[in-house]
């Protein structure tokens, strides 16, 4: 057992209650419980629509896909699409998997989200994409990604998966994209175990990503929707396939569960943010390493150190140290994403140098955050890497 581990479950006596529930209606399968767990995520971000589904994975595959198949496709094949640097694997494959054409910049050392100047000159005549993805619970700075693009025609598309709950002025970070994506797997601000949503305001791409949720078909369409004309005959209306989907449905519980966890979900923000405070008054300006740079109001999926330049600390040796003490260690996310070995099925650029993804990629790590008070294990923490 960990020390100090990377997550906890956050489930407790409601979640199990939920789950007998499902267990006793004898009905396991995407139905009502769904629902009112999309309706709670809703109101939560203040978003028309959401739409559950199996992973935050695919949540990214349907946001990608939705694009190709609106009435006047917003994507097509080969359009160009910046993404950042660092992040995670699905964030990247969905786009290889639909043909477009992937630009890498470079990541900001401080925040890890986009070096927002290379973001700026990489914006080209043919970007018709730009995916944003929120590193650990830090949101973008929304201010100055939607002046870049604000007279150009690009769909922004938010990779929200590690940051439910962050904020910017004011705002839930997964609702300035024309879609946003979030996780619910064990590690994240809610957990259904395995889960992820797709949430938008536009009903043209909610009803495009409720049929590429279930095979395509019409059935769990409304009648009037604006995918297809669907007739009162049930039986027709059964097995009609307009689209090619897929079926990343989630499972009747973990809607049950999914409304439990929301319920929760600002008391566990708001211990992810005590603890930070602590993470923050502890190492920041410390003599070896930098600390994650919150943009306005992160969520804090976790805590990221990185070397300093400066220092003379071998990462080898640091992580022997962590291990040593039972803590609980990681990449930063992907690390410099190009450098792994898929890069060869994937059509890319890469925008200038990717210097600091290259940094944090040989000098970084992580540790995790979670809903419960974590003030002995950051104590320890700093105590374990502290100057000798």
């Amino acid at each position: 057992m960990s020390n100090y581990p990377l997550a906890t479950s956050s489930w407790g006596d409601e979640e199990i209650k939920a789950i007998q529930k499902v267990v006793k209606d004898d009905s396991y399968t995407m139905g009502k419980k769904v629902r009112a767990c999309e309706n709670e995520l809703s109101s939560f971000l203040n978003r028309k629509y959401s739409v559950m589904v199996n992973s935050g994975s695919a949540a990214n595959l349907l946001a990608i896909a939705s694009l190709f198949y609106t009435k006047n496709p917003m994507l097509r094949k080969g359009d160009e699409v910046i993404v950042p640097a660092v992040s995670w694997s699905t964030t990247y494959f969905p786009l290889q998997q639909f043909g477009l054409k992937l630009k890498f910049v470079d990541i900001d050392l401080s925040t890890l989200n986009y070096n927002l100047d290379d973001l700026k000159t990489a914006i080209s005549n043919k970007t018709k994409l730009l995916m944003v993805v929120n590193l650990l619970g830090n949101p973008n700075e929304f201010n100055v990604i939607e002046e870049i693009i604000d007279d150009k025609d690009i769909v922004m598309v938010e990779d929200n998966c590690e940051s439910l709950g962050a904020e910017y002025q004011g705002r839930q970070a997964g609702t300035f994209g024309l879609l946003g994506t979030f996780s619910s797997f064990f590690s994240h601000h809610i957990s259904t175990m395995e889960g992820g949503f797709v949430t938008t305001d536009d009903e043209e791409l909610y009803h495009i990503l409720i049929s590429l949720r279930a095979h395509g078909w019409t059935r769990d369409l409304p009648k009037i929707n604006m995918v297809s004309n669907k007739s009162d005959d049930s039986f027709e209306e059964s097995f009609r396939f307009i689209l090619p989907g897929f079926n990343v449905r989630p499972l009747e519980m973990s809607g049950a569960i999914g409304i439990e966890q929301i319920k929760k979900l600002k008391k566990f923000i708001e211990q992810r943010r005590a603890n930070a405070r602590l993470f923050i008054e502890l190492f920041t300006d410390h003599p070896n390493f930098l600390i994650q740079k919150d943009s306005c109001a992160s969520s804090w999926f976790g805590f990221a150190l990185t070397i300093k330049p400066k220092s003379n600390l071998d990462r080898k040796v640091v992580l022997k140290k962590l291990l040593d003490n039972s803590i609980e260690f990681r990449p930063i996310v992907g690390g410099n994403f190009v450098k792994n070995e898929v890069m060869k099925y994937i059509d890319y650029d890469i925008h200038k140098e990717l210097i600091n993804a290259d940094y944090i990629d040989n000098n970084g790590f992580f540790v995790g955050n979670s809903h419960i008070n974590l003030s002995n294990e950051i104590n320890n923490l700093h105590k374990v890497l502290g100057v000798k």
